[in-house]
């Protein structure tokens, strides 16, 4: 089923034009350890990455010195010529040339592999966390859904996962690379002048105050930016959504001003960051452009006095321009890394959630049970602190209807959770025909129910699909036979396509009635031993309620049923009726016993028919 959800809008830029990641790992080190061993099983690959990143590297950055040979070569040739003692020689010039393309050819293909090898790891990584995180949904506790929302479990499998995947190829490679090329740039100028590499390398600290600078001025208006633009898109989507409540109440003048005083803050703050942001560039340039001077001087008067050659200059200057690039990546990957940490603590933080017992030592076989319910001296608390449900007894036959009642908050879908071991009982037990749920594994005990909840749940696909979803081997005569048994067959064959139509993702193109029909049908189909209703009429008319509560008693025919009661008058016929109020249950019996003892179901009842 597809489910929508909201993302986080916005993501403005940062110094330098990346994007910002405000989101920093708790445990740095830790984490990235975790990741480490995680990636184990794929050594083998990030050696041959390791490899063959250096090597790229290595064979680029030999290319300016062979070069400078070329530039040597020709001038030396060209000054020959014009005084007349010689002439320029080409064919060496031509196989240093060749020589040269060999390199970036190899370098190339080096780089390739490397980033081939690495996207791959990084696709497996990111496959291997998104299965493991979704069977881990499957083991977790309802205790940690309720705690958590959807959109927090969403974000695990898609924000998270996606962030440590592009980050992972992006900073191994890039990191490797950068630390490659600066080490070897720095040897290949030392090579060429130690002088001309201390101008060189004096030229960064100032480069890298004046950015410093302008960063600790834009970061707090790239904050505020950030958080505007979460205002701004909150108030967007809060308006769009309730554009009619606010029509209605003619609040357009005043929405209108609300957003146009976070729009004033939010230009503020956006162009003063850009425009400190696209200071550095120039900046950097400047003080880069001062470099290149100081390097040409410098290797000017060095090669009049024939300490280099003037190929060396042309060599120097392409090494400087390439050492600058790799350090400013570094600072980059720096960003990334923080990212790919925050994004793999939250996943591995999911992945070492707590999980119930899925299986149990010698189970009780689900196909013996007939459905006799009996809950024996029965504590619950969802704090072991705070008991709710204090020593409940009850004994429900084999086809009998029991009514759960009470006001909101009551504690009626919590009897309901017990029983499909959602939470396990403090004390006393729960058996069906005498074995204790405990016994069960859950997969078997949660397939002995049946459930019509309130909240319909259909997915994208054909009627007939929905319907077979409570019986996947169903024949096409089975699922109609459940339709009719649902009264849903009629409204079906009226509908083009019949069977055959298609659902869209969340079926509004059918009324919530004809869904309560459709669920009611599947759970037909799926002829579990025990129901669980969670009464949908209360938003549907008089007649399509009444071919719910027809269909709903032709589900419950012959079957143990646990029927939670906002009407009262549905449940009239009900064999056993549990009262319950404020967690506890404090009245049972039928619907006439109860009214004689004039208690509180006596005054729930009156209290919908009174006047």
């Amino acid at each position: 089923m597809s489910q929508k959800k909201s993302s986080p809008l916005g993501g403005g830029h940062g110094p330098g034009g990346r994007m910002m990641h405000g989101e920093k790992a708790k445990d740095f080190k830790g984490t990235i350890k975790k990741l480490f061993n995680y990636m184990g099983k794929y050594k083998i690959g990030l050696v041959t990455v390791l490899i063959f990143a250096v090597g790229s590297t290595i064979f680029s950055i030999i290319g300016p010195k062979i070069l400078s040979n070329a530039t040597t070569t020709l001038f030396d040739g060209l000054v020959a010529k014009i005084s007349g003692t010689g002439t320029i020689d080409f064919s060496r010039i031509w196989n240093i040339l060749i020589l040269l393309l060999i390199l970036y050819l190899i370098s190339a293909v080096f780089s390739f592999v490397q980033g081939y090898v690495m996207s791959g790891i990084s696709q497996k990584i990111s496959f291997r966390l998104r299965k493991e995180i979704s069977e881990k949904i499957n083991r977790i506790p309802m205790e940690y859904f309720e705690s958590n929302t959807v959109g927090e479990t969403l974000s695990r499998i898609t924000n998270d996962v996606d962030t440590l995947g592009q980050s992972l190829n992006q900073s191994i490679t890039q990191l490797i690379t950068s630390i490659t090329t600066v080490i070897g740039v720095l040897i290949m100028m030392l090579s060429i002048s130690p002088l001309m590499t201390l101008i060189a390398i004096v030229i960064l600290p100032v480069s890298a105050l004046l950015i410093s600078f302008i960063v600790k001025y834009s970061q707090k208006y790239f904050t505020t930016q950030q958080s505007f633009l979460g205002k701004i898109n909150g108030q967007i989507e809060e308006v769009y959504s309730g554009q009619n409540v606010v029509k209605a109440f003619n609040r357009e003048e005043i929405v209108l001003n609300e957003f146009n005083e976070t729009n004033k803050v939010l230009y503020q703050s956006a162009w003063k960051s850009q425009f400190l942001s696209g200071l550095m560039q120039p900046v950097m340039m400047f003080i880069g452009n001062l470099g290149y001077v100081a390097v040409a001087v410098t290797g000017s008067i060095l090669t009049i006095n024939g300490t280099i050659q003037i190929g060396d200059i042309q060599a120097f200057i392409q090494y400087v321009r390439n050492f600058t690039q790799p350090i400013t990546q570094i600072a980059q990957v720096s960003n990334l890394l923080q990212s790919m940490a925050a994004a793999a603590e939250r996943v591995f933080e999911f992945l070492e959630e707590k999980e119930e017992d899925i299986t149990v030592e010698n189970p009780v076989n689900p196909k013996i049970i007939k459905g006799n319910v009996a809950f024996d001296h029965v504590h619950f608390g969802y704090n072991p602190n705070k008991i709710i449900i204090n020593d409940f007894n009850a004994s429900v036959n084999t086809g009998q209807t029991v009514a759960i009642v009470g006001p909101t908050g009551a504690g009626k879908t919590t009897m309901i959770k017990l029983l499909l071991r959602y939470y396990d009982v403090n004390s006393g037990s729960i058996k069906i025909d005498g074995n204790d749920v405990r016994n069960f594994n859950r997969y078997d005990l949660r397939e002995i129910f049946g459930m019509v909840l309130q909240d319909t749940w259909l997915f994208k696909g054909t009627i007939k699909e929905n319907i077979r979803y409570g019986r996947l081997d169903a024949t096409d005569e089975e699922v109609v036979k459940a339709a009719k048994a649902a009264n849903i067959h009629h409204f079906i064959e009226t509908l083009p396509g019949g069977y055959n139509m298609e659902l869209n993702e969340d079926a509004s193109n059918i009324s919530q009635g004809q869904k309560q029909l459709l669920t009611i049908a599947r759970t037909i189909l799926a002829d579990n031993k025990i129901l669980i209703l969670d009464e949908a009429t209360s938003s549907v008319d008089t007649r399509t309620e009444m071919l719910i509560q027809k269909a709903m008693n032709n589900l419950m025919n012959g079957r143990t049923s646990f029927v939670i009661a906002h009407r009262l008058s549905t449940i009239k016929d009900a064999d056993l009726i549990l009262v319950m109020k404020d967690g506890d249950i404090i009245e049972q019996g039928n619907h006439v016993t109860l009214l004689e003892k004039q208690g509180f179901y006596y005054e729930l009842y009156n209290s919908q028919f009174s006047e």
